[in-house]
């Protein structure tokens, strides 16, 4: 089943060109990753999604119902957590999981539950105002959840926290993945993205420039190759001979052998050194991490083109 389908998608403020014909499907029960460098378009897109924002052209349904006529329907399904936690500092935390509730129709049993669950329980009734960074971040969240959406979208919910506070946030999320809720993510750490993301989409210029898992990203990326290491200088010079285009390092006896980084490459590349008779001490597989990727999609002095 499809979580969100987007087609064609346009938007544009007078004569800027904001979104350019963005199209992609994101899958219930995963992690979507929107990125791209500022400006490329990721709020707009957040916000025609969330019915914040009328499209100019192209389609859009979030589970099920399409943004533009079925608002409501769309509205009843999604939960959205902006880059800024939107809690009232004035309330407790209680308080403002509750205020949700009441707003939302929904069952207030859910307040004791979800303070056990992103361990709000103690600070329960204190002020928001006196959380740290990373409580108010989850108390977010928390209060997101109320009314039970299946579709949640989250902008740069890691925003500050420090690293503990992130890795909390990255286990809240997959554990909300795993119980079959759909993520659309924007985040300015790729790191996050790599760890998180089922599937990666890339925006520049209002154009939609790649997309695909994290790892078909990076395996597409020139840069990939297989490090080979061996015991003997003997062996190394063997090597070196059968893959003439691979760079040679005698200090260590290794030899990096350009490659795709795929199985059946890898495969090839082992058989052709046993038809020679050289053995390898050992392997390694090394890609082009998703800064390197983002790079080289964003930069506008590199052309790459990943499709």
């Amino acid at each position: 089943m499809t979580a969100i389908e987007v087609s064609g998608l346009r938007k544009a403020f007078k004569d800027k060109v904001v979104l350019d014909g963005v199209g992609f499907d994101v899958p219930e029960g995963t992690v979507f990753s929107l990125l791209g460098p500022n400006g490329a378009g990721k709020t707009t897109t957040v916000n025609v999604l969330t019915t914040l924002m009328k499209a100019d052209g192209g389609t859009v349904r979030v589970g099920g119902h399409d943004v533009g006529t079925e608002a409501k329907a769309v509205r009843a399904r999604i939960g959205v957590t902006g880059q800024f936690a939107a809690v009232d500092e004035l309330l407790t935390g209680r308080e403002n999981l509750q205020l949700m509730v009441d707003l939302k129709r929904a069952d207030g049993r859910v307040v004791t539950e979800l303070l056990e669950r992103f361990d709000l329980t103690d600070s329960a009734g204190k002020l928001a105002s006196t959380y740290s960074g990373g409580m108010r971040r989850k108390l977010d969240l928390a209060m997101t959840l109320v009314g039970d959406p299946r579709i949640i979208f989250l902008d740069e919910p890691t925003t500050g926290l420090d690293p503990r506070s992130r890795r909390t946030m990255w286990t809240i999320i997959r554990e909300l993945v795993d119980s079959g809720v759909t993520i659309f993510l924007t985040t300015q750490y790729l790191e996050e993205a790599d760890r998180l993301a089922d599937r990666i989409a890339v925006l520049d210029q209002g154009k939609l420039v790649a997309q695909g898992t994290p790892d078909e990203l990076k395996h597409r990326l020139p840069g990939t190759h297989v490090r080979l290491r061996f015991t003997t200088a003997a062996e190394l010079d063997a090597a070196a001979r059968i893959f003439p285009g691979a760079t040679r390092d005698d200090e260590t006896l290794a030899l990096r052998v350009p490659s795709d980084g795929g199985t059946q490459s890898l495969r090839a590349l082992l058989d052709r050194l046993d038809e020679y008779a050289v053995g390898a001490e050992g392997f390694s597989v090394h890609t082009p991490d998703l800064d390197d990727v983002f790079l080289a999609l964003t930069g506008h002095n590199t052309k790459v083109t990943v499709k």
